[in-house]
């Protein structure tokens, strides 16, 4: 993907930077701000700052749905709402007539679960935050909710709080943030089809389930993202987002870390939170002036984990180091998902892509943490396979190139005419040189591929000459 290089992009990029570097500023410490119960007033709120830097998080979809790990988390949905004959025909032919979505529940047994385990992984992907999903829309609680009676992970199958153990485990480490997802909505409850079928007249479900159920959350375990989701099919008012939201601000434990998306009504997608989801797998491909989440996962089909996937259905590590780099390039987070299995093993190719990741990183992370946007250029004018961020000073540019060019020569047409003062590649600590291209652009003699030791991107390290 290109990017063109004009005024209405350096605009952009200088807008996103400016909007950046206040919330940064403005959330280094604690303010004795208070925000109101309207959206104006919410988002005026900065952005904790170590959000922004985090760049790379990892996202967990665990529940009930990986027992039967067929299809997609969507799998009682579409067997019994959507009837789908796919998930039918799987039914009718592997379960005996009459079998329940409940009876799943005492086989999510999680009996291999080592939140140790699964906090050295996540450590050692580079990732700086991570999000569990606590409930999913199918109701079922990964923690002992005062409201979800004979559906969560005490009552039923494992017997264990999950929440719990895995929020201890990844804060032992000290290197990740420990965030949760949660559905507001949930396809079945009775609670929540009583109030459609009054037309949303009625609270129930909002004011008996959701509601509490958030406020336990945050009170008991101290998340540091909240990621709403089943938010599409009633407005902000119905859930009373606002005033939850205006609590967790101002009163909340979490008051002055806490970071949120932008899923909390029907008319909220895209527009109101802390940071912009506005899709699955968002990918805006320039630059925005909010700040703005990536969460795709490594599975092309399913969020959570499937028996029947191929190596072929996961994304290869060079897909996966390139949408990093391109949505750091943009301004963006990349929250990476996997899906475990019902008895808590992180699948062999989904650990072995963390660890990979980790690995590059590990290399050249300093492209990638605590960077922004380039004003000047996101992705090369003439190489598309040529990406930059800026340092912490603007006199740093990072040039991350995705593809080893085959005579060792990179050339680059967004560093024409920039007063260099050196180049090194993160991979070696080498200095490189570099010409003027007579037709334009920059050319770099890279070192011989066979002395690199990082594979699927190379960062280089562009220090300006000071003004």
């Amino acid at each position: 993907m290109k990017l063109r290089t004009d005024i209405s992009a350096v605009a952009a990029a200088i807008a996103f930077a400016a909007a950046c570097c206040a919330q940064a500023a403005a959330a280094s410490t604690p303010t004795n701000v208070r925000y109101d119960p309207d959206w104006t007033s919410l988002d005026g709120r900065p952005l904790p700052g170590w959000y922004d830097q985090a760049k790379f998080g990892v996202f967990i979809h665990w529940g009930v749905y990986s027992v039967p790990a067929f299809g997609s988390e969507w799998f009682w949905m579409n067997w019994k709402g959507r009837r789908g004959p796919t998930y039918v025909n799987f039914m009718t032919k592997n379960y005996k007539p009459g079998f329940t979505y409940q009876e799943f529940g005492p086989q999510f047994t999680a009996e291999f679960f080592d939140p140790m385990q699964w906090a050295s992984i996540i450590k050692d992907s580079g990732a700086k935050y991570v999000v569990l999903t606590s409930k999913h829309h199918e109701g079922y609680t990964l923690w002992p909710s005062k409201t979800s009676f004979g559906w969560n992970s005490v009552d039923v199958g494992p017997h264990r709080d999950l929440v719990g153990e895995l929020s201890r485990a990844i804060r032992s480490l000290n290197t990740t943030r420990f965030g949760l997802y949660h559905s507001l909505y949930e396809w079945f409850n009775p609670l929540w089809i009583q109030d459609k079928q009054a037309n949303l007249t009625t609270r129930h479900f909002a004011t008996e389930k959701v509601l509490p159920e958030l406020y336990e959350l945050v009170n008991n375990y101290k998340p540091e993202i909240i990621w709403s989701d089943g938010e599409w099919e009633a407005p902000d008012t119905y859930w009373d987002s606002l005033n939850f939201l205006s609590w967790l601000y101002n009163d909340s434990p979490v008051k002055d870390t806490v970071v949120v998306n932008d899923r909390w009504g029907g008319d909220t997608l895209c527009k109101h939170g802390g940071f912009l989801t506005c899709a699955d797998r968002y990918q805006p491909g320039k630059l925005v002036t909010r700040k703005w989440e990536n969460a795709m996962t490594i599975d092309k089909y399913s969020w959570s984990y499937r028996r029947n996937a191929r190596s072929l259905d996961v994304y290869t590590i060079k897909k996966l180091i390139a949408q990093l780099v391109e949505t750091v390039s943009f301004g963006g987070n990349l929250l990476l998902n996997i899906g475990p299995t019902s008895d808590g093993m992180i699948p062999p190719l989904y650990e072995e892509r963390l660890l990979q990741i980790g690995q590059w990183l590990s290399v050249n992370g300093e492209s990638i943490f605590n960077s922004k946007p380039w004003p000047n250029c996101q992705n090369d004018t003439q190489n598309p396979h040529l990406w930059y961020t800026q340092g912490n000073v603007s006199s740093i540019i990072y040039a991350i190139v995705l593809q080893w060019p085959d005579d060792n020569l990179l050339e680059s047409a967004c560093l024409d005419k920039s007063d260099i003062a050196s180049i090194v590649m993160l991979d070696t600590q080498s200095k490189l040189k570099w010409t003027q291209n007579k037709e334009g652009g920059l050319i770099v003699k890279l070192e011989d591929k066979s002395k690199i030791k990082t594979h699927w991107g190379w960062a280089l390290r562009v220090t300006l000459n000071s003004t």
